[in-house]
């Protein structure tokens, strides 16, 4: 993991949280959907112009989706090549890393954790005051992760989480202590969770996610199946970006989160064909064998 996947994927704070459930996806969210989509695992390279054309479908100004993909370019997240007066964009090894990491999170963990062991990971760390920066980075990362905050400098997540990615380039790093460990009596797990983490605030999401999709009326402004697929993908990848995974047996009968789970699954599905379609006329590709071709060496 990179520190590229930190910076474009960690949530930003109350207004991603909002535009999770309103729509207001930032450009680069929106891109990196895009990619994850249509561009991981093909082997293609995808031209600027037809970029610009899927993101125009959701609301994205040019000048926005070109400074995006600049900016992704320059950090090394984009490969570019230039045919004739056409450019086109294709992934590295950097962006792959961050997209497989959304493809499991939503493919293959879910939004509910219903086979928990009963295992945390506690993590400790004592840092100077004057360290603000370096403490605000990491709990940025911890909750990005999973971590609640329990106590003081004491973080607990219901799994194993393999912590070197959150630490790395880190002076922190030094000062932090990590263990696995199971709840014991008189410890409370259902009142430990609550005091852990925001219950409320993540039901709200899942609440506001059913709100704008479980409906047969479309959200307004989106045009066809490929602009509501990419909202619906980058919307519910946000929302379970923030979501630790809480063990279900834990959770309040009324956790939504399954229930926005089965109808994010259920609409995908549903969107596929027809989003597929549209891609299939709309993006100009070519594959990536022949970038590397152009960009080998003469024998």
């Amino acid at each position: 993991m990179t520190e590229d996947l930190f910076e474009f994927e960690m949530p930003q704070g109350s207004d991603d949280s909002a535009a999770a459930s309103t729509g207001a996806a930032r450009p680069q969210t929106l891109l990196l959907t895009f990619f994850g989509g249509y561009v991981l695992g093909r082997g293609v390279h995808v031209a600027t112009a037809s970029v610009l054309d899927v993101l125009h479908r959701v609301g994205v100004s040019e000048h926005a989706t070109r400074s995006t993909l600049s900016r992704m370019a320059r950090r090394g997240l984009l490969h570019r090549i230039r045919r004739g007066r056409k450019v086109y964009v294709g992934l590295t090894w950097r962006s792959r890393e961050i997209l497989h990491d959304g493809e499991i999170r939503i493919w293959r963990l879910g939004a509910v954790n219903t086979h928990w062991d009963g295992t945390w990971t506690l993590l400790g760390f004592s840092l100077p005051e004057s360290w603000q920066r370096q403490r605000h980075v990491l709990r940025s990362r911890l909750l990005w992760a999973g971590f609640g905050s329990l106590q003081g400098g004491l973080w607990i997540a219901p799994s194993t989480v393999e912590v070197g990615p959150l630490l790395e380039s880190l002076e922190a790093a030094e000062r932090v202590k990590v263990f696995q460990a199971r709840a014991l009596s008189p410890t409370d797990v259902d009142d430990l969770v609550h005091d852990a983490w925001d219950l409320e605030a993540l039901a709200d999401r899942y609440r506001r996610f059913l709100a704008r999709w479980d409906t047969h009326v479309p959200p307004t402004g989106l045009p066809d199946s490929l602009a509501r697929q990419l909202m619906l993908q980058t919307e519910w990848l946000q929302i379970i970006r923030q979501d630790p995974r809480l063990p279900q047996q834990h959770l309040p009968e009324d956790w939504p989160a399954e229930r926005a789970q089965q109808v994010f699954r259920a609409l995908n599905a549903e969107l596929e064909p027809a989003a597929r379609a549209i891609a299939a006329d709309v993006l100009d590709t070519i594959p990536d064998e022949a970038v590397e071709a152009e960009n080998s060496p003469p024998c």
